[in-house]
């Protein structure tokens, strides 16, 4: 049973990558839907990013965790290197558990 539900997902998933080529040509949208799209999908990322940040399991995360991923977003806002940020933020959380902050 298993091994049928992995192979319908990765034909389902196949599909819906196989969609986009066969049906740009066919389909237009209007700037403003594709603003909105575009749009959609970073306020889909933030909020897995702030979910992961502020939560483990069904429970608040803690104070370092949400540190840690604000020092990596000021140093990625300020153009910082991919690794400078995560390193950063992983320093900042580290560092502020190790002083007891949860």
């Amino acid at each position: 049973m298993t091994l049928w539900a992995i192979l319908l997902l990765a034909l389902g998933t196949y599909g819906l990558r196989l969609c986009g080529p066969l049906l740009h040509s066919r389909l237009t949208l209007s700037d403003r839907t594709r603003a909105l799209l575009t749009r959609s999908g970073v306020v889909l990322l933030c909020t897995m990013a702030a979910t992961s940040a502020f939560t483990t399991g069904h429970d608040f995360a803690g104070w370092s965790r949400p540190a840690g991923v604000l020092a990596g977003a000021v140093l990625a806002l300020r153009r910082a290197s991919f690794l400078v940020a995560v390193l950063a933020a992983a320093a900042t959380t580290a560092g502020l558990r190790l002083l007891g902050v949860r």
